[in-house]
């Protein structure tokens, strides 16, 4: 196993972990933002009022990109898998 190996593997995890998470976050931190801005605009400082639409729009991105998540993770692992024999050489 050597340094290189083992450097592509965690840059691929990472890249992975940031693409699968990207689209549930980005949405979340939108979002966040605009209720933010509504909240500093009308001036309505109730801290509950982001989470439920914080929820909604988690759950909603969950559904949309749950399968293409779970496609990119399967691909992850199946290469994971099929590198387990380099790893003992």
């Amino acid at each position: 196993m050597s340094y290189e190996f083992i450097l592509g593997f965690a840059r691929q995890a990472l890249e992975t972990m940031l693409l699968v998470s990207l689209p549930v976050l980005g949405l979340s931190m939108v979002v966040g933002l605009v209720i933010s801005i509504f909240q500093s605009v009308t001036q309505i400082q109730e801290m509950t009022i982001t989470f439920v639409p914080k929820i909604v729009v988690t759950f909603l991105a969950l559904l949309l990109f749950g399968a293409w998540m779970l496609g990119k993770l399967t691909d992850f692992l199946r290469e994971v898998i099929t590198n387990i024999p380099n790893l003992a050489g």
